[in-house]
């Protein structure tokens, strides 16, 4: 099967997932945007610009790291760490921020918008729209915006207004909502640069093509044809950007791996293909952690990034296919494989990240040493910093926070 070709279409829907639900008034928004961009996949000078600024500004191809300390310590397959938390900003989601930000100065837009959850993406939002001179208004919930609080600093010093979102869980979720609510009163002047392969059509099909040019340089990058390719999965940029040019080679094993947060058997996490069922929320059709009612449950994560009620419709579409299999861990096996991968190989990885070195601990011991695997690094573990000296109950870092009040 061509699952490239499914994924990346003109129409926007994925199997029975995708599509466009949204109020009449975005529709020629979305037109526009997706007119725009598939104008700009065939224009030999957009592209030229796009590479440039993934070399010059992002500083692209980001690193695939052998992990011989932790291979040697597990003892079964050859692991590598793709660390996209090296690209500027720290995280993957530069990516995208960098050619959605080059098509709204095609488009004549001035103002930028954006959600943002752990906070990479509204920093690499930020960060792209003072490089492009264009307005930035970035959405948090208050939940997010008081734990990422380092991030909401840096979106404020490069002249982005952050605004807490109050409403809800004050989590991810809610900026969206808060996001499409800003699009629909400002129509004409404003670009909302939606963060992951979420959202209606064409944002999932946009990302997914600006965020593949991770698993491109895997395949330049790695010495034999890696065998299993292992990511976290919030709305799935990260994921669908290290799977993507596998996708029609059915040797190669893909896993996503989803927050467990507090254990699945209760309401404590985000794994959404555990206690999900499809639905239509935020202007797509996928899976979605929902009560009775149908309205989108509330979530948990340690990591703000994958603390989401919806998956990308593409995840959705690639898990009922079979070719994605999916997997959780909790926050407790995040911590550990935080420390581990700290200690064995020198890398501080984001949380969100750790969520897939939990998966690689657990497997690579079970295959041959002939095998290789390769974590999707999505981001570095700066931004986390006070939540996890909070979990691991670091009193010195606490008195060091004390005395600069």
């Amino acid at each position: 099967m061509n699952y490239k070709n499914n994924v990346f279409n003109h129409h926007g829907h994925f199997g029975e997932y995708g599509g466009r639900y949204v109020p009449e008034l975005l529709v020629p928004i979305m037109d526009e945007l997706k007119d725009a961009f598939f104008a700009a996949t065939k224009d030999k000078d957009f592209l030229k610009e796009l590479k440039e600024g993934y070399q010059s500004f992002i500083g692209r191809p980001s690193p695939l790291v052998p992990l011989n300390n932790l291979t040697k310590m597990l003892g079964g397959a050859q692991i590598y760490y793709k660390n996209e938390g090296l690209n500027h900003t720290g995280a993957h989601k530069i990516n995208h921020c960098l050619g959605q930000c080059m098509l709204a100065k095609q488009m004549g837009k001035k103002r930028v918008i954006a959600e943002t959850g752990a906070g990479q993406h509204g920093l690499a939002t930020a960060t792209m729209c003072a490089k492009m001179n264009l307005e930035c208004t970035v959405y948090m919930g208050k939940k997010d915006y008081d734990r990422q609080r380092p991030n909401v600093f840096y979106m404020e010093q490069l002249g982005a207004e952050v605004i807490p979102v109050m409403e809800g869980g004050q989590i991810l979720r809610d900026a969206i909502n808060a996001a499409l609510r800003d699009l629909i009163s400002n129509p004409d002047n404003t670009h909302y640069l939606l963060g992951t392969v979420c959202g209606p059509h064409p944002y999932p099909v946009m990302n997914a093509y600006f965020q593949k040019i991770i698993g491109k340089e895997v395949k330049k990058q790695i010495p034999n044809k890696p065998d299993y390719l292992v990511a976290c999965v919030g709305g799935g940029s990260n994921a669908m950007g290290l799977f993507y040019e596998f996708l029609n080679d059915s040797s190669v094993n893909l896993i996503g791996v989803e927050a467990g947060g507090k254990g699945v058997g209760g309401n404590k996490h985000a794994a959404r293909f555990e206690g999900g069922t499809p639905g239509v929320a935020e202007g797509f059709k996928s899976y979605f952690l929902q009560n009775k009612d149908g309205q989108l449950r509330e979530t948990h994560s340690i990591s703000a990034g994958l603390d989401y009620s919806g998956i990308g419709p593409q995840m959705a579409y690639l898990k009922d296919s079979g070719r994605i299999k999916f997997t959780y861990a909790t926050d407790k096996e995040v911590l550990s494989a935080y420390q581990t991968l700290a200690r064995s190989e020198g890398i501080f990885a984001a949380l969100e990240s750790c969520h897939a070195v939990v998966e690689a601990i657990k497997l690579a011991p079970t295959l041959p040493k002939s095998k290789t695997l390769v974590i999707g690094g999505s981001g570095r573990g700066d931004k986390d910093l006070f939540i996890v000296t909070k979990e691991l109950n670091d009193k010195k870092f606490e008195e060091f926070l004390s005395s600069y009040k």
